[in-house]
């Protein structure tokens, strides 16, 4: 499955999680109620999944986790505040960096609509 393919799956996945839960829960609600429904398609999803860095050529446990990771090929980081800040994509860019994968998905779940919650991350 390619990458946009993939991405709209887990877009779909996300506005039934947020039409069925709403806004103002806590992130830690929409990353499981997201990994059912992403599992309930038969898509492999990894949940707090250890992302280690690299440095001075030694692998070193930092303590980076990613929310969930979907198919070993996206990055799902998901957020429930009032506005994605800028140090939010930073630290999804980072886990790009990290990982070597090409895409994430900063889902952030306190909002209205959930269209406004969607920030696709290209590396």
């Amino acid at each position: 499955m390619d990458l946009n393919d993939l991405s709209y799956k887990i877009i779909g996945c996300a506005y039934k999680v947020h039409s069925e839960l709403g806004p103002g829960l806590l992130e830690s609600t929409y990353e499981v109620c997201l990994e059912y429904e992403l599992n309930k398609i038969g898509l492999k999803v990894e949940r707090q999944k250890e992302l280690p860095l690299v440095y001075d050529k030694v692998k070193l446990d930092a303590g980076y986790r990613i929310d969930l990771l979907v198919e070993n090929q996206i990055i799902l980081e998901l957020k429930s505040v009032e506005a994605i800040d800028p140090i939010h994509k930073a630290q999804v860019m980072t886990y790009l960096k990290l990982s070597g994968l090409k895409l994430a998905l900063l889902l952030n779940f306190n909002v209205m609509d959930m269209k406004k919650g969607i920030n696709r991350i290209v590396m």
